[in-house]
């Protein structure tokens, strides 16, 4: 049966990738962003663009309520929105944190409450929430990025208990380095947050650090998260966890193993 598909920050990156690798697949794919006019692109492959701002009540209802107008269900939700936020605890506003909560995770979950009662009325449906490697260590000034998903994973763990009964599937996706602007943009948010501030000059060494890794050929290629996601979705028992990309086994491996002051040593020399 063909599955109807939502894929949110679906206008560029990772996002992109996802719907045009599921469109392949044959699934009905609606790509959801607020940059609606950069998915012409996703409609010229008959991917259906639709508008969402997850930080917008209204919009996020809206949302899902035309998806089933026109479709009739959702059969798997993947939360790809987010962004990064990164400066110095101190100087991040508490707006602008509070941004990064309702993008990264309040967003996500409002979306998951939507697409629930459908997915237990017809007893099947698959979430994937795109966390990060950011979920399992941390970096410098990235503390309240890495807060969001830190939560995404807590979240995604409760939730898989909760609806397993009902024949749902939650799985998390925490991809590592990839080739996308997401870094240039976290590292430029960087440099804003600390400008002025006791922590400029080591918030600007790793930021120049982080353009730099973004800007090389290093990381992985965002059609490897896309396939991963596909597989996640058309296995029958897929795993709860993917964890891939660039440096994100090695990295989350030498913390679990060396522990947490070795970590932080490892971060600070290599930023």
């Amino acid at each position: 049966m063909d599955k109807v598909v939502l894929v949110t920050g679906a206008s560029s990156g990772i996002g992109t990738m996802i719907a045009q690798e599921l469109k392949r697949t044959g699934f009905t794919v609606y790509a959801a962003a607020r940059r609606i006019d950069k998915m012409n692109d996703l409609r010229e492959r008959v991917i259906i663009p639709v508008f969402l701002d997850l930080t917008n009540e209204k919009s996020i209802e809206d949302c899902v309520q035309t998806i089933l107008q026109e479709s009739g269900r959702i059969d798997v939700l993947i939360n790809n929105a987010g962004y990064g936020s990164y400066g110095p605890i101190e100087s991040v506003s508490m707006e602008e944190a509070k941004r990064q909560f309702d993008v990264n995770l309040f967003g996500m979950a409002r979306l998951i409450q939507l697409v629930l009662p459908g997915m237990r009325e017809n007893h099947c449906g698959r979430i994937i929430n795109i966390s990060s490697m950011g979920g399992k260590i941390w970096t410098r000034f990235g503390g309240w990025y890495h807060a969001t998903k830190f939560a995404v994973e807590g979240f995604s763990d409760c939730l898989r208990m909760e609806v397993a009964p009902f024949g749902i599937d939650v799985v998390v996706v925490e991809p590592g380095g990839i080739k996308t602007d997401w870094g240039v943009i976290a590292a430029n948010n960087l440099k804003d947050a600390a400008k002025g501030s006791v922590y400029e000059t080591n918030a600007n060494n790793v930021a120049n650090s982080m353009i730099k890794n973004y800007s090389g050929n290093m990381l992985t290629e965002p059609e490897i998260v896309a396939r991963t996601v596909k597989k996640a979705i058309v296995k029958r028992r897929p795993r709860t966890r993917y964890l891939i990309g660039f440096m994100a086994k090695p990295m989350v491996l030498i913390q679990k193993i060396f522990g947490d002051r070795v970590f932080d040593w490892v971060i600070t020399n290599l930023s």
